[in-house]
């Protein structure tokens, strides 16, 4: 009874410690895992400055910490006003920032702008815009208002992008280019006196996670109001976060609550099993003491008081055990209030294990003190069982049957479903229980008199003890339980692995700062020659369909492919089977010179642009203005005199530059012929007859009114066409084509709705649509799960060319990549902001409320199997004198002794064994009944199709492990009447 009360108690007491202690980690890993903006509540205002920008910002300090009222960190103000950049025909929107610790949270060349006036320009717009520290840029607000000019005194890049300090959109690049940094005083200036006003405040921690029952929801909700009242706009994305904390928290306190109620319940039928076989010994005083005319009353505290020590002890030894059990499991519970809640909710779990058990055994006690003496002193009950019982195992069933019905209706996260596996596993034990009793009354008694003794004295045992069919009822729910917790959790932790390798696609990845892709590519092929232990990869998600660049060659060796995703060598293969056009000759001169032929009476200019090959730089070459007819013009050439040198990107056909250096596209009609392209220092021919003359090696823009292209003349003829568009758009464009077009993808899912009307294309690599087609489908693809496509990096990079690079750049490292591939790769210009592994990823998983719940599910499971083999303990050590003093008695009548050895074991070991296989059949009938699946994940991701949670290798070890439980605890309770049978023997 002691051991009883303390498995039930332990398991009680570890309930409300283990769910406090999940549902804070899980929410920590809901809130570390969510972007930092979700994190970051921001208030801003537009506003006039009136000449004192600092006095503007600490007004909006004040009046937000009297608003907010949340413990938080400093906040972090800034100022922001839209301004736009013109360099050549390209109009750009480059804001102009002022930011709290701008300094400290980027890597600057240059010194930090100190003086009104001064600037840090970002690596990717400075790159863009061809600028450098030293340069000066001019720009505008309004047509209305003079230009500002700034001088660059330093070039920045972010040091954590994903961090909350640049979780404020207004601080990047939105839709042109990234901010320029300046001190407030800038802001003094007329033009920039109408910014808009920031001040963002990080939400600590423990408020996103609701630790002591925190609503900061409705917190936020009070104070946007107050700051509305203040004409202050609060953005706030929290609401997503704090909905996944709190679907988190509902799901571990359910889980642990269901798997907590199911342990509680078997715990007091196995005290109430227990109390039974144990009253046996009790019922000859029980009639001695009716005979004497002893009360009932009295009978029941005599009863009581013997079982009211052990249970006592039993309550006070599983109160700490169960802490302890928390504690491995789940880890410490921080917070002071949720502390003393789980203490008080243990200790009341704890005292309904000793209420519920001492209650029962006053019932079992009453109802055997209404039994005839006759009845107390017989040895061997009269009948098994009687209309009660049977209407009982009757309700029992319907119970069953209803949580089956309502599992089955969709209704599995509510009511009895969530106990249906246990419930249909309760029905197939009683059903099984009926059928074994049967079988042993009869089987046993024709045994017996066809000869077969060790059959029959067996089946007899099963068959006349009292108890039997509810032990093995208890075995075989215990069993059943713990197969489907030990499955789910097996489950649940494969299922886990598959997310974190479809999520990152590698076994580890980096998240890398780069240039472009042009550096990412070139630095990971430099770091990894070999090409089995680095790949470089861009995700694009901002677009739709979503896209994952990857170095194809690479992709079979680096990325842990699973079948769900297709053959892996589809993308390569592809790329090798029509790889396009031969790589034109690289520029390495200083200087290109171009034969051409200008038809058309408006002014014009030509202008070549090239990339490198190597540091992803654009380089634009300038030839013009153009006069009539036919000549030849040079351009000088800066930047690619280096390895490799530079590749031929496109042509553009403009007008010439006004006053302030800009272009526009020229005007219709305009037809400018190219006829050859050589460079010097060294001398080479870029562009023969031949190459301009290749339809296949140009292309024109895909939106607006596209320039009209013909190569029928050995020449490359470009005309710009007349606008019949009904749009503004007039492209001025001619690209060169070095790969394949439309460009092979790997479609992941169905295809945009788009592609239905439309032929394929993609918007994300660079300007106007890429031609697509589609090379293979997938059901699913990594990183972008069941929609996106899958492209080339390479070919990406030279399509985008000089256009802006959207996407993280990643690099994937393969298993076994050594520490001295990431100095490699640092070494090559990248810089690593974060480092992710399939392993620490799915450990973020484990913290999840499903997977909380499995782990509790699994506890329970364990629990419930020792409470099974404490009891047979219990039976088999009540049993033996019984059985010793039959065997005994058969012994004398001529029982052999090998006869007598296997029977007082048999049937312990057989009725084991029964239970066990009954155990494994309810948990096999449990899975297709009941519905029971994986726990699945808190955010409903499903892209891969989640394990079965009672395959062969689950239902084999928890056989395993049930059949050593079990057994130990038969074989100890059966072998000192064993040993008592040699020794009489002897």
């Amino acid at each position: 009874m002691l051991v009883l009360t303390a498995l039930a108690a332990a398991v009680a007491a570890a309930g409300p410690w283990f769910a406090f202690a999940s549902m804070s980690s899980a929410a920590g890993a809901v809130v570390g895992a969510a972007p930092a903006e979700q994190r970051t509540l921001s208030i801003r205002q537009s506003t006039h400055l009136n000449g004192d920008p600092q006095n503007t910002i600490d007004q909006l300090v004040a009046r937000v910490r009297d608003d907010l009222a949340l413990p938080s960190a400093e906040p972090v103000t800034g100022l922001v006003q839209a301004m736009n950049v013109t360099r050549g025909s390209r109009t750009d929107t480059m804001p102009v920032a002022y930011r709290d610790q701008f300094c400290d949270q980027v890597r600057l060349q240059g010194p930090c702008p100190a003086e009104p006036g001064e600037v840090a320009i970002s690596a990717a717009a400075g790159q863009r815009l061809g600028l450098r520290p030293g340069d000066r840029v001019t720009e505008h607000f309004s047509l209305g208002l003079r230009p500002v000019t700034f001088r660059i005194v330093s070039v920045y890049t972010l040091i954590d992008p994903d961090g909350p300090y640049w979780s404020n959109h207004f601080y990047r690049a939105l839709s042109g280019l990234d901010p320029v940094f300046t001190p407030i005083g800038t802001f003094e200036l007329g033009q920039l006196s109408d910014p808009t006003v920031t001040c963002d405040v990080r939400l600590p921690e423990g408020l996103l996670r609701g630790d002591g029952g925190y609503d900061l929801g409705a917190a936020l909700n009070t104070a946007a109001a107050k700051l509305r009242s203040e004409q202050l706009e609060l953005f706030n994305s929290s609401g997503q976060v704090l909905t996944a904390v709190a679907r988190d928290r509902a799901t571990v306190r359910t889980t642990v609550t269901v798997s907590l109620v199911q342990v509680l319940i078997l715990a007091w039928f196995a005290i109430g099993l227990a109390g039974r076989y144990t009253s046996r010994d009790r019922h000859g005083d029980t009639a001695l003491l009716k005979l004497r005319g002893v009360a009932s009353s009295g009978l029941l505290r005599l009863a009581w008081g013997q079982h009211l020590v052990p249970l006592t002890a039993g309550a006070i030894v599983g109160l700490p055990l169960g802490f302890l059990l928390a504690r491995l499991l789940a880890g410490p519970v921080g917070n002071a209030s949720d502390q003393r809640s789980a203490l008080l909710l243990s200790i009341v779990a704890v005292a309904a294990v000793l209420v519920g058990g001492l209650f029962v055994l006053a019932l079992l006690e009453a109802l055997a003190q209404r039994r005839s003496v006759v009845d107390l002193l017989r040895r061997v009950t009269s009948r098994r069982g009687d209309w009660k019982s049977g209407l009982i195992d009757l309700l029992l069933l319907a119970v069953a049957v209803l949580a089956v019905y309502q599992a089955r209706a969709g209704r599995a996260a509510g009511g009895l479903a969530l106990a249906a596996p246990t419930l249909v596993a309760l029905a197939v034990a009683l059903l099984l229980a009926r059928v074994l009793a049967r079988v042993a009354d009869r089987g046993g008694g024709a045994a017996v008199r066809s000869g077969r003794l060790r059959l029959g004295l067996t089946a007899v045992q099963v068959s006349r003890r009292p108890g039997s069919d509810r032990l093995f009822a208890l075995v075989v729910v215990t069993v059943a339980m713990f197969t489907t917790a030990l499955g789910g959790w097996l489950a649940d932790r494969a299922h886990r692995a598959g997310r974190s390798d479809a999520e990152l696609g590698a076994q580890r990845v980096l998240t890398v700062q780069a240039a472009n892709r042009t550096v990412l590519e070139q630095a990971v092929r430099r770091a990894d020659p070999q090409g089995t232990r680095a790949m470089a990869a861009v995700v694009d998600t901002t677009h739709q369909p979503a896209v994952l660049a990857v170095d194809s060659s690479r992709l079979a060796a680096v990325a842990r492919w699973r079948p769900d995703y297709g053959p892996v060598s589809i993308l390569s293969a592809a790329m090798a089977d029509d790889p396009g056009p031969a790589p034109l000759p690289a520029v390495t001169g200083d200087r290109l010179t171009v034969r051409l032929e200008h038809l058309g009476s408006s002014p014009a200019a030509l202008r070549l642009v090239l990339q490198h090959e190597g540091t992803g730089a654009p380089i634009q070459v300038p030839f013009g203005p153009l006069g009539p007819g036919t000549q030849t013009l040079s351009g000088p050439v800066n930047g690619c005199s280096a390895a490799p040198g530079c590749r031929i990107v496109r042509w553009e056909v403009t007008g010439p530059p006004d006053s302030q250096g800009r272009t526009a596209a020229a005007e219709y009609p305009t037809v400018v012929t190219v006829r050859g392209l050589t460079q010097s220092n060294p001398p080479a021919t870029i562009l023969d007859s031949s190459t301009l003359a290749d339809i296949n090696r140009w292309r024109g823009g895909t939106f607006g009114a596209a320039m009209d292209i013909d190569t029928a003349r050995g020449a490359l003829r470009m005309a710009i066409d007349e606008n019949l568009t009904g749009t503004a758009a007039t492209s001025d464009q001619v690209w060169a084509v070095d790969n394949r077009l439309p460009l092979p993808v790997v479609l992941g899912g169905d295809p945009p709705d788009d592609w239905q009307f439309t032929e394929p294309g993609l918007e994300s690599l660079g300007a106007g649509i890429t031609p697509v087609r589609v090379a293979g489908s997938a059901r699913a693809l990594p990183v972008l799960g069941t929609t996106g496509v899958l492209i080339d990096l390479d070919a990406s990079r030279r399509i985008i060319g000089d256009a802006t690079d959207e996407g993280t750049f990643q690099v994937w490292l393969a298993p076994g990549a050594e520490p001295g591939l990431i100095s490699a790769l640092e070494a090559n210009g990248l810089s690593v902001r974060k480092d992710e592994s399939t392993a620490a990823r799915a450990d973020r998983l484990e913290r999840q409320g499903p997977s909380a719940g499995a782990r509790f599910a699994l506890l329970s499971g364990v629990i419930g199997l020792m409470l099974a083999a404490a009891t047979m303990a219990v039976a088999g050590a009540v049993d033996r004198r019984t059985r010793l003093d039959e065997m005994t008695t058969l012994r004398v009548q001529g029982l052999p002794q090998r006869v007598a050895t296997v029977a007082s074991w048999a049937g312990t070991a057989g009725l084991l064994l029964a239970g066990l296989a009954g155990g494994l059949l309810a948990a096999g009938l449990a899975r297709p009944l009941a519905r029971s699946v994986v726990p699945g994940f808190s955010d409903g991701w499903a892209v891969l199709a989640p394990p079965n949670p009672l395959g062969p290798v689950a239902v084999a070890l928890a056989g395993l492990l049930a059949l050593v439980v079990l057994g130990l605890a038969g074989w100890f309770s059966v072998w000192s009447l064993l040993r008592r049978l040699r020794e009489d023997n002897r």
